[in-house]
């Protein structure tokens, strides 16, 4: 049977109308399904425990959509909110924040950068990039911004390039700075955050990196910039304009006026991420939220900054401290200072501080005290806790030696004038005293040792033969000079014997002629 021309070609064109029906149909169905699927996900890290919430007397954290999310402060690092914030999360570009710390802390902005092959096309051409060129040349401030504006991939691994040699070196130096920063759960694999299963961070480890990074005033006003702009240059032929799609900067949907600096990233697997700093009367937190979806993650962001900052307050420890305070006990007492110097010899650190609920008092805390500590001119450390929870500390320094100058001429009306009632004490500088005391112990020592040295050493064989023979010999001449004397002793008393019996003997004829 034939099938005429037309009829075929009316065949083929139902059968691919058929086709594109379904496809849209599919099409249209499956982001139903996708949307479904978030959220019912969502749904399930919404009833996910916060951990904070579990201890007594703590303020109560808001219900956040993340799977993982941390507020601390900045300053002690004082955990404040805790939701799974050790659970191994993929960070996206978050990563970048170490990136641009360590370029940051290695390299001088003129440094010139050269991209290389595989630093332009080893990454995917649908991820992140500003469409520089293998060859070209960017400065390293040219780089700090197209990362954290842009946050362009290829960029990233010309930085880690630069600095390293390759991006695999450079994971190593990330991962050894992160424990530096005392991350814990870390492993960094490429200096961009593409996916990779064995590239994973967590929410606590963010935020330790945050710490540093947020501490950094250039990186801060790098990462608040709205635009990036490259000029042309011999090196690189294009006018470079981009927008940050940061939606919490100025301008933005979510903007928010206490901003102190953010960073996002997304990808499929890791979904959005945000670690961001914000700080009001004088309160500096950090935000991190991981494995959220957009704009919950400004959304929840802002709302754990609101819940840090009407719950917690700085209490300064040394305004506030009776347990360790230094006073007149222990030390002399007396109406002058004759040691120079009249301050305390141990004083708790002035600027040192804990962060404690509103609803909580100083009394409220727990504190324990280690002198383990490698800081220079330190004696000890005090932490405080409260119900468990670490809340900050404070250090108990050596007090700083004043090498005043006193005249004796003038100023003695002022003296006069003060109260002679005033208490005076003595305070000892024991560093002195011990180093002074330690110095004269081992000058008694060395002449004790030179003493002894002298006294019990033996010369050369020569000196000590001819010793021995000066010695032999006089001991020779001694027995010959007491028989001398003898014999002389001896003939004096025969002679004075003779004498005497002379004179006794009467004379018996006398001649009287």
């Amino acid at each position: 049977m034939k099938i005429k021309r037309s009829n075929f070609f009316l065949i083929i064109k139902r059968s691919l109308l058929c086709f594109l029906a379904a496809g849209l149909f599919f099409a249209q169905s499956l982001p139903a399904f996708a949307e479904d699927e978030i959220e019912a996900r969502l749904a399930a890290q919404r009833a996910m425990e916060v951990q904070s919430n579990t201890v007594e007397n703590w303020p109560t954290g808001p219900t956040v959509s993340a799977e993982s999310a941390i507020l601390i402060e900045a300053g002690t690092g004082a955990v404040l909110y805790a939701k799974n914030i050790h659970e191994k999360e993929y960070p996206a570009s978050t990563t970048k924040i170490l990136t641009t710390l360590i370029a940051a802390e290695e390299c001088s902005l003129d440094e010139i950068v050269t991209f290389s092959h595989n630093a332009v096309f080893s990454i995917d051409r649908s991820s992140n990039h500003i469409a520089i060129d293998e060859g070209e040349e960017l400065t390293m401030e040219q780089c700090l911004n197209a990362i954290l504006i842009r946050s362009a991939n290829e960029v990233s691994n010309a930085v880690a390039e630069h600095i390293s040699g390759t991006t695999e070196a450079f994971a190593q130096k990330m991962n050894e700075r992160a424990r530096e920063l005392g991350c814990v759960d870390s492993n960094f694999v490429n200096p961009n955050g593409l996916p990779d299963e064995n590239h994973y961070t967590s929410a606590y480890d963010l935020a330790q990196i945050g710490r540093a990074f947020f501490d950094n005033e250039m990186l801060c006003n790098i990462s608040t910039t709205t635009m990036l702009r490259i000029p042309p240059s011999d090196k690189q032929p294009d006018n470079i304009v981009e927008s940050s799609s940061n939606e919490m900067l100025q301008g933005g949907e979510y903007a928010y006026e206490d901003l102190v600096g953010a960073k996002t990233g997304f990808t499929s697997v890791a979904r959005s991420c945000l670690v961001s700093c914000a700080e009001r009367n004088g309160l500096k937190l950090i935000c991190v939220v991981l494995k959220d979806e957009s704009p919950l993650q400004y959304e929840d962001t802002i709302s754990l900054f609101e819940y840090g900052f009407s719950n917690f307050e700085k209490v300064n420890i040394s305004q506030t401290e009776t347990k360790y305070s230094i006073d007149d006990a222990g030390f002399f007492y007396s109406e002058n200072d004759i040691f120079g110097s009249s301050q305390p010899l141990l004083t708790l650190n002035q600027d040192d501080y804990i962060v404690l609920p509103k609803t909580a008092d100083f009394e409220d805390t727990v504190s324990s005290i280690s002198y383990e500590t490698q800081e220079e001119n330190q004696a000890a450390v005090i932490t405080y806790t409260y119900h468990d929870v670490f809340i900050g500390s404070a250090s108990l320094d050596f007090a700083a030696v004043q090498e005043d100058t006193y005249s004796f001429e003038g100023n003695t009306q002022s003296a006069e004038g003060e109260d002679s009632q005033q208490t005076s004490f003595v305070f000892i500088n024991i560093i002195k005293v011990i180093l002074g005391i330690a110095g004269l112990a081992a000058l008694i020592f060395l002449l004790l040792f030179l003493r002894s040295f002298f006294k019990n050493y033996h010369f050369s064989h020569r000196n000590t033969r001819f010793a021995w023979r000066r010695s032999k010999k006089k001991h020779r001449r001694r027995p010959q000079n007491v028989n001398k004397s003898l014999q002389k002793r001896r003939q004096a008393q025969i002679r004075d014997a003779k004498r005497r019996s002379k004179k006794r003997h009467p004379i018996k004829f006398r001649d009287y002629d």
